[in-house]
Order: structure tokens, then C-alpha cells, then sequence
């Protein structure tokens, strides 16, 4: 039995901060979320929504992972001990959402990392199909209502191109979200109330999938459209 502990992450003038990074699963496969920063470091810490789900120190004084820490995976957490990397098996659609990575005690200094996990139904279920012909507008509902603390994000085959915060102190689409992968050249229209998403004048190459995310303190949600896009 492990006694509480906790270790305080401080950032400093030599913290690494990676950039976002979006994966992709199918629900009951295994993924694994890397720490590419620097092996072994003294401390290591997974959360999942603000909520502690595996930590350890590098002399093992102390370990945790998911009963210890919060018991939600219930023995599907896999920890690397030497590099931090973080497995989830058996993975289903409420394991969709946000995790962050944090080391401590490594000759680089402090790091810290954001994923975003997005687990997409086994074998097309919660899966919405949509037909459009080519030059016509289409609209993937969210049906919902955007609180002010929801941040909702579109992917077209895994690249982010759109992101809306509730209180809209963050909007942006396309180009804005990711640098040189612009496609749909203002063909993007975003609903500021329901983060619904409309593509104007649809070309055959907008045919694909598009996976919704929404989060919020009080939940996580996800949802995949494949949209296909009939050609004159």
C-alpha cells in the first residue's frame, strides 16, 4: 500500500514544453503516448483531465499507476519505467480527451506535454455517415450547446482545422490552426453556439473522416463523421 505523495512541477528557465500532439485510435486497441524529451528522469507524472493516473520516482520510493492514483483504467495502464511512455490497452471511446505529460530531474530540466487521445468506435459504431454532392455546402451537427468552458476541435483525417473555445477567446480554422496545411481556403464555416462545422462548395478531395472532440471540466466527448463527397 503507497502512501499519498505528490511532487510539485515547478517550470523553470530550462523547462521543454513539445508541442500538442493528436492520436488517433480504434476503440480496443492499444496505444502508447511517448515521452520524447530524455530518458530516466527523476520524476515522471500522467494526468488525464487534471486527475493524477500514473507517477513515479526514478529510484521507485514511490509508485502509482491508476488504482493508487484514481482507479478509472482499472489495469489497463502500462508504464515504461525507464522512458515515461504511457500505454492504454483496451482502450474505448471514454478514455477520448486530453493528457498531459510532466518530467522532472533530467539534465534538460522540466518538461511538459499535452496529448490529445481520440478513440473512435470499433467497426463504424458512433460513426455518422454523410453523402454531399460536389459544389453543394454540408453541416456535421455537434448537437450540443457550448458552455463557456467547452473547447470543442474538428480533424480531417487527423489534422486539426478547426478549434472554438465557449467564451470564443480562441477561434480559429484551417490555415490558423496548423501553418501550411491549408485545404479548404475559406470553404470553413464554424457555429459559435453549437461548434457545429459547415464546408462550402465541397471538392471531392473534402471526402474523408472527420472526428469532433469536445471538452470541458465537466466532459468529454467524441464523434466521427465520414463524409463523402459525390463527384459530378
Amino acid at each position: 500500500m503507497f502512501a499519498e505523495m505528490f511532487y510539485e512541477f515547478v517550470p523553470d528557465r530550462n523547462s521543454a514544453s513539445g508541442a500538442e500532439v493528436s492520436v488517433f485510435v480504434t476503440e480496443g486497441d492499444s496505444v502508447t503516448l511517448h515521452n520524447d524529451f530524455e530518458t530516466n528522469p527523476y520524476w515522471i507524472r500522467w494526468d488525464f483531465h487534471d486527475i493524477i493516473i500514473a507517477q513515479i520516482l526514478r529510484d521507485r520510493r514511490y509508485i502509482c499507476i491508476d488504482d493508487q492514483c484514481n482507479g478509472r483504467f482499472r489495469d489497463r495502464l502500462q508504464l515504461d519505467h525507464q522512458t515515461g511512455s504511457l500505454t492504454i490497452t483496451n482502450t474505448r471511446i471514454t478514455d477520448s480527451g486530453y493528457y498531459q505529460l510532466r518530467t522532472a530531474g533530467s539534465r534538460k530540466g522540466n518538461s511538459n506535454r499535452i496529448f490529445t487521445v481520440v478513440v473512435r468506435g470499433f467497426s463504424g459504431v458512433g460513426t455518422d455517415d454523410v453523402s454531399v454532392e460536389e459544389g453543394d455546402s454540408v453541416t456535421l451537427q455537434t448537437d450540443v450547446e457550448m458552455n463557456k468552458q467547452d473547447r470543442i476541435r474538428w480533424y480531417f483525417n487527423e489534422t486539426i482545422i478547426t478549434e472554438i473555445t465557449g467564451d470564443l477567446s480562441f477561434i480559429c480554422t484551417d490555415v490558423q490552426c496548423n501553418e501550411g496545411t491549408e485545404r479548404f481556403r475559406d470553404r470553413l464555416k464554424l457555429d459559435n453556439q453549437t461548434g457545429s462545422l459547415t464546408i462550402m462548395n465541397t471538392r471531392t478531395t473534402d471526402s474523408g473522416l472527420y472526428d469532433w472532440l469536445i471538452k470541458s471540466n465537466s466532459r468529454i466527448s467524441a464523434r466521427i463523421f465520414f463524409v463523402y463527397v459525390n463527384g459530378k
